[in-house]
């Protein structure tokens, strides 16, 4: 089964790392919401597209529809994943302003979009107003193509919000602020920990790679855009000779990924072998770094200062004695070494009117109103699974529909070579055809005939071949401490 993996956008690091050489989360308690009968048509009229403008642009964000020759009722909204608010390392690619009906649908692969319409959804998407942390933006841009929709192409039966990375944070928050027409919400590979705990541990990255690898860092308040994707450039050389240095370097890559909780296996590295998990490790902090340099940039002059603070972490609670253990063996004594440089760096203050702001735009509450199914790899080296765990306790706390959340996780191979990568279950957003196809049948089937998706369902909807795991629970947030 084609796997579809998105590089463009949700993680395109690996360039420079080459260089190195459910069951379910449902928790038992809560009732199920029964979903307000509707209609089970799968003819339901519409006005053509020969009719009506499926393209254009609303509230200065493009758009796109596209329907099906018969339509089933059910209208797909699509957020799409972050994309970089001007070019970015270590491709540079131009930035990216078109709207997205599905996955990839009409950037290169349609795959997912054609089998959504074979089976009578109505798709539909829209880039945002900016690129960047551009959640406010998301949501707006969802709210005025729904608005679209109802007015000039037909009214659904019901709608299923879904995205991907970010795009699964625009999802929830949708979600949570438009019950009366949101009827079911598909987070993918979602940030749904929300920003300030995502961006607190791009800091913690950013800073280990500081103290340890690369002191020129500036870890915030670069001067412009150009500035920080300098110090980007920089700390992924300085990454890259650290990846040939047994004695310090390679303990320090170690370090990294343990204080971020990072997965030992990326789409491009399974982690068979030490030389392997190292090479993955890197992936992950030239990944974190990223978001910790020109992606905070964008956020800083997005919401006036820096969001993000380290002062009083206690990073030695961090490590575990397997990751202990690991780079002793490497290095012998250097875990204590690091520990004591990590607790001597200066430390940075976040601002707090800014982390305010940031938190205001997209922290998901937890309080679900709708039947919610979320999908996730174990090893994402960027949105990390962790960010479910975090979700789920809210949802567990907040929620008096705490059954309504289904978590689904999918598995790597044990094996496989850097190309053409993992086909499932490593990397962010790594989801086969079937299992993207798989979850909306299986929330379609939950909002229109009320069929809460059980463990056989959701593994035939999943198939065989994309790596699903029933008894996957993923562990806390890694500076729970």
């Amino acid at each position: 089964m084609k796997r579809t993996v998105h590089r463009r956008r949700v993680g395109r690091w690996s360039v420079a790392v080459a260089l190195l050489g459910l069951v379910l989360a449902a928790c038992g308690s809560g009732s199920t919401a029964v979903p307000a009968q509707r209609s089970t048509s799968t003819d339901v009229a519409f006005n053509t597209c020969a009719t009506l403008a499926c393209t254009g642009t609303l509230g200065g964000a493009a758009y796109t529809i596209v329907m099906p020759t018969k339509w089933n009722g059910t209208l797909l909204l699509y957020s799409h994943g972050y994309r970089e608010a001007a070019p970015a390392p270590p491709d540079f690619a131009p930035v990216d302003t078109k709207a997205e009906a599905a996955p990839g649908y009409g950037d290169g692969d349609d795959s997912v979009g054609k089998a959504l319409l074979a089976q009578g959804y109505a798709i539909a998407g829209s880039a945002y107003k900016t690129n960047g942390w551009a959640v406010t933006d998301g949501v707006s841009a969802d709210e005025d193509l729904y608005s679209f929709f109802v007015q000039h192409v037909g009214t659904p039966n019901r709608t299923i919000a879904w995205g991907d990375s970010l795009g699964g944070l625009i999802t929830e928050v949708l979600a949570q602020k438009h019950p009366e027409w949101v009827d079911g919400a598909v987070p993918l590979c979602g940030v749904l920990a929300g920003p300030n705990l995502n961006l607190d541990l791009a800091l913690d990255v950013a800073y280990a790679i500081k103290t340890l690898i690369y002191p020129p860092l500036k870890l915030t308040g670069y001067t412009s855009y150009a500035d920080a994707v300098a110090n980007w450039e920089g700390a992924a050389k300085a990454i890259v000779a650290a990846g040939k240095d047994t004695t310090n370097g390679v303990p320090s890559i170690i370090m990294v990924a343990s204080l971020a909780g990072a997965p030992s296996k990326t789409a491009t590295y399974d982690g068979s072998t030490l030389t392997s998990q190292v090479e993955a490790y890197a992936e992950s902090a030239l990944t974190a770094l990223g978001y910790g340099t020109f992606g905070r940039y964008d956020i800083e002059q997005r919401f006036g200062g820096n969001p993000s603070g380290n002062v009083g972490v206690d990073y030695s609670t961090r490590v575990s004695a397997s990751e202990r253990a690991l780079m002793d063996l490497v290095s012998p004594g250097s875990t204590d070494k690091m520990l004591a440089q990590l607790a001597g760096g200066q430390r940075v203050s976040s601002d707090p009117a800014a982390r305010a702001k940031l938190a205001a735009t997209g922290t998901p509450t937890g309080n679900i109103q709708m039947p919610t199914l979320t999908l996730h790899t174990e090893a994402d080296p960027l949105v990390l699974v962790q960010n479910e765990s975090v979700f789920a306790s809210k949802v567990a706390a907040s929620s008096t529909h705490t059954a309504d959340l289904v978590q689904l996780y999918t598995l790597a191979p044990a094996t496989y070579p850097p190309s053409p990568g993992a086909p499932y279950g490593a990397g962010h957003c790594n989801f086969t055809l079937q299992s993207r196809v798989g979850v909306i049948d299986l929330m379609d089937n939950w909002v229109r005939n009320g069929v809460y998706p059980g463990s056989a369902a959701i593994a035939a909807a999943m198939g065989g071949a994309s790596g699903f795991d029933p008894v996957y629970q993923p562990g806390p947030w890694p500076a729970a401490s």
